[in-house]
């Protein structure tokens, strides 16, 4: 990609936002792209967010989630930053997927987190109901990811076993929002706190009911999978779905991608292989962006390497539509693509095959998937295990 094409990349993506009604604002004639004046900061950078954050009133960092969220899922950007005071900085994909790989890994469980929502201060508000306790909990931790200052408030009775379920609730009031006791801690004296409602189709059974059948992660997933406006299946008894280590069992499967790769950078180890992002060794699918308009055909590690860079703008989205039911779908995604690439292209050799860079290369890219995995599964509140 050149820079006037990237330039031009750019330039829709301020576009695609506005039309979608992320930004408002007039969109620029031209966007300026540069070579970035640093190493390790990418290929090139712009400072667009920084040009349309007044006309926008929003911060340059709140514009620069945005855009950044849309460019790193764009074919042929590998990886995209955002420095300073709200620069883009942008990685070109170099058809290995390394740099990708190497972000994921340098920033752990927390890879896709930013300071969009930076000392926003945040309340959510929910009734005592349990899918609604557990899902204020979970966009705690969503917008928490994002910089924001959230606390919650129950507003009803609350279910004194939703504490088992991992939630939290700063205060339980049935006091109007305006009350000076429920300020946000760390906010600015006297910032009021956005204040979200949290009224998810109510599940119909209690904490107790459900942790006594389900478990608490297995009640968590249950109630965070489905959309807010959708009424969760649980069966409440020993069959149901989510307590089968199937495939068929979602949860289940994302849980196992985990423990599986961790298995697989454990064993390497063993092996002394070492994960070192890089050329993946597959021919004809290196883990290049797919073209538009380019014939389909078989690319698991193509396919894993796009779930990995999507992840950013899920997590993004989840946080704006208040949605964590859009973080457990990417999750399947994400696990049903590692398993494609586990089953297609061997992290570890076999035989007398040697170990070689294109080994230490698989392992660094499974270690990344587990590691999205679990960080999701964080936010989720739900626990990742090592050994499944």
């Amino acid at each position: 990609m050149t820079p006037t094409q990237l330039s031009q990349t750019v330039l829709r993506t301020v576009r695609h936002a506005v039309a979608d009604g992320e930004l408002r604002v007039s969109v620029p004639e031209r966007v300026v792209v540069k070579p970035a004046s640093r190493p390790g900061h990418g290929d090139y950078a712009t400072g667009v967010a920084l040009q349309l954050a007044r006309p926008a009133g929003l911060p340059a960092l709140g514009v620069a989630g945005i855009l950044r969220s849309r460019l790193a899922a764009t074919p042929g950007i590998e990886l995209v930053e955002v420095s300073g005071p709200g620069f883009l900085n942008i990685t070109l994909a170099d058809g290995s997927g390394a740099a990708l790989v190497r972000d994921v890994l340098r920033c752990g469980t927390a890879y896709g987190h930013s300071d969009a929502l930076a000392g926003e201060p945040v309340e959510l508000a929910f009734p005592g109901e349990t899918r609604a306790a557990v899902t204020a909990d979970a966009l705690r931790r969503l917008l928490r990811s994002q910089g924001a200052l959230v606390t919650t408030r129950c507003t009803g009775p609350a279910d004194p076993d939703c504490a088992a379920l991992g939630v939290i609730s700063d205060t339980v009031s049935t006091r109007g929002p305006g009350d000076p006791r429920h300020a946000t801690p760390g906010a600015p004296a006297g910032a009021a706190p956005i204040r979200l409602p949290v009224r998810p189709v109510p599940v119909g059974a209690s904490a107790a009911e459900l942790l006594r059948t389900l478990g608490a992660d297995a009640t968590r997933w249950g109630l965070l999978r489905p959309a807010a406006h959708d009424c969760p299946r649980l069966t409440g008894d020993e069959h149901d779905p989510l307590l089968m280590q199937r495939e068929s069992n979602p949860l289940f499967r994302v849980r196992y991608a985990h423990a599986r790769a961790r298995a697989l950078v454990r064993n390497a180890a063993d092996l002394g292989i070492e994960p070192a992002p890089g050329d993946l060794g597959i021919p004809g699918d290196s883990g290049e962006p797919r073209v538009p308009g380019a014939p389909a055909g078989p690319s698991p590690a193509r396919d894993l390497l796009a779930a990995l860079r999507e992840y950013p703008a899920v997590l993004d989205a989840a946080v704006r539509h208040r949605a964590p039911d859009r973080i457990a779908r990417h999750l399947e995604q994400l696990a049903d693509a590692f398993f494609r690439f586990h089953d297609a292209c061997p992290v570890l050799p076999r035989g007398d095959e040697k170990p070689g860079a294109a080994h230490r290369a698989r392992t660094a890219l499974a270690e990344a998937a587990g590691t999205v995995l679990a960080g999701g599964l964080l936010l989720l509140g739900i626990d990742a295990p090592a050994h499944l």
